[in-house]
């Protein structure tokens, strides 16, 4: 059985090059999962982690400069991450792990796929960017950064019950959180805005079973594009979820997390 030595619950955790995140930890499963989180607080995944949990022992950081997690200097692109949590996996001795990129950590985990999947068993994209499907001039990816708060909740959850709603009546923490949050993934995503240029010419690379999931209510990206992502990671399967929007993890956890679980079966 595998082991989590490197990590714990709370906050601190060196993930390597002197990088400490608050890492999240659940279950004792005998196949791990890495959780790469998108935009969202850490406790909007708390059920769909959970939910994973009962499967697999799970591992949820938050990436630099999100959530409680520090951010070095050097850190500002999302290559750093992807070498950042590969080189956690070469230290780990972790084999055969489940990479589950949600949104903004969907795009990270295809960086570490093209790079090495030494130890990546299988890759998990729910509601992902960091790719140019379309031509240059074509708007794949809803700009995030420039509309008002309850179009953005719309356009994140098919149920707006989800959304953090007012921040002006939220706890302080949230409201923190969303805002260290929303600075981080403006900082990686800006320019080119949240995809990578050249990362469609090495989806080939990926060589391990491969599953996408896509919420039907999507405001963000549509599904279709979801589908022709799936359709360029070679063998990749394509699922997608009707009543979810963005953040489909957040809507249907236990549902995401049985496709999971149902696909390393």
């Amino acid at each position: 059985m595998q082991t989590l030595d490197l990590v714990g619950a709370e906050a601190g955790v060196e993930f390597g090059a002197g990088v400490h995140l608050d890492a999240r930890r659940a279950g004792n499963g005998s196949r791990v999962a890495l959780v790469l989180p998108g935009a969202e607080r850490a406790e909007e995944n708390a059920a769909f982690v959970a939910a994973l949990a009962k499967d697999y022992s799970v591992v949820a950081p938050s990436h630099p400069g999100f959530g409680r997690s520090p951010r070095p200097d050097w850190c500002t692109s999302v290559d750093d991450l992807a070498y950042l949590y590969l080189d956690w996996l070469d230290r780990s001795g972790l084999t055969d792990v489940t990479v589950v990129g949600l949104q903004f950590g969907g795009w990270v985990a295809m960086e570490m796929a093209v790079r090495s999947c030494a130890r990546i068993g299988r890759l998990v994209l729910v509601g992902s960017v960091g790719v140019k499907i379309g031509g240059p001039l074509d708007r794949e990816i809803a700009d995030l950064f420039a509309m008002p708060r309850t179009e953005l909740d719309k356009r994140l959850y098919a149920d707006t019950s989800f959304a953090l709603g007012d921040l002006a009546h939220a706890r302080d923490e949230d409201v923190l959180e969303v805002a260290r949050n929303e600075e981080a993934l403006a900082l990686y995503g800006w320019e080119p805005y949240l995809h990578n240029p050249r990362l469609r010419h090495w989806l080939w690379r990926i060589r391990v079973p491969s599953l996408v999931i896509w919420g039907g209510q999507d405001g963000i990206v549509a599904p279709g594009y979801g589908r022709e992502l799936a359709a360029r990671i070679p063998g990749a399967r394509f699922e997608r979820l009707d009543r979810a929007g963005h953040r489909a993890q957040v809507e249907c956890p236990a549902e995401i997390a049985e496709l999971i679980s149902v696909s390393a079966a």
